[in-house]
C-alpha cells in the first residue's frame, strides 16, 4: 500500500516517444504520474485535455505529467495525435507498474481493470499527494493547486 511520504515505486516502461522511461529521470521536479482505463474514452479524454490545456501553468510550477494506461503504443500515439496531447504516455500492457501504485481493482460495471488515480511525486521521489476515484473534469485544476502550494 503506497502512502503520502513513502517512496513512490520505480518502474521502466515504453514511452510514446518511442523510448523506455524509468521514473529516475523525473527526480529533480514534480512527477503527476496519473493512470487511467483507456486512450480515447470519454472520461479519459476529459482527463488527458484537462492536462493538455494546463500543461504550461503545471510546468511554470516545477512539474511533469505522464500518463500511464495498458494501451500499446499505437494506441497512445493515436490519442496523442487526435487530441494534440502535450505530455508523454507510457504503456504498461502487462499492468506491473498500474499494480505496483495500487491502481487495479474493480470498476463496477467494467469488472477489473485500471483504476483513474494520480500520484504527485516530489524532487526526491516520495509519493506528495495521492488522488483516488478521480473525477476527469476539473482534475487538471486540482492538481495544479496542489503543486502551487507545495512550491510556495
Amino acid at each position: 500500500m503506497i502512502t503520502i511520504g513513502s517512496k513512490a515505486p520505480g518502474f521502466e516502461l515504453e514511452g510514446s516517444d518511442g523510448k523506455r522511461h524509468t521514473l529516475e529521470e523525473f527526480k529533480g521536479g514534480y512527477l503527476v504520474l496519473y493512470f487511467y482505463p483507456k486512450d480515447d474514452t470519454p472520461g479519459c479524454t476529459t482527463e488527458a485535455c484537462g492536462f493538455r490545456d494546463a500543461i504550461n501553468e503545471i510546468r511554470k510550477a516545477g512539474a511533469e505529467v505522464v500518463g500511464v494506461s495498458k494501451d500499446n503504443l499505437g494506441s497512445h500515439g493515436k490519442f496523442k495525435e487526435k487530441y494534440k496531447l502535450n505530455f508523454l504516455l507510457l504503456s504498461d500492457p502487462d499492468s506491473k507498474t498500474i499494480k505496483a501504485y495500487d491502481s487495479y481493482g474493480d470498476r463496477g460495471i467494467f469488472g477489473m481493470g485500471t483504476l483513474r488515480k494520480t500520484y504527485i511525486i516530489d524532487k526526491g521521489g516520495k509519493v506528495a499527494k495521492i488522488y483516488e476515484k478521480v473525477k476527469p473534469d476539473g482534475h487538471d485544476r486540482e492538481v495544479l493547486e496542489f503543486l502551487k502550494s507545495a512550491k510556495s
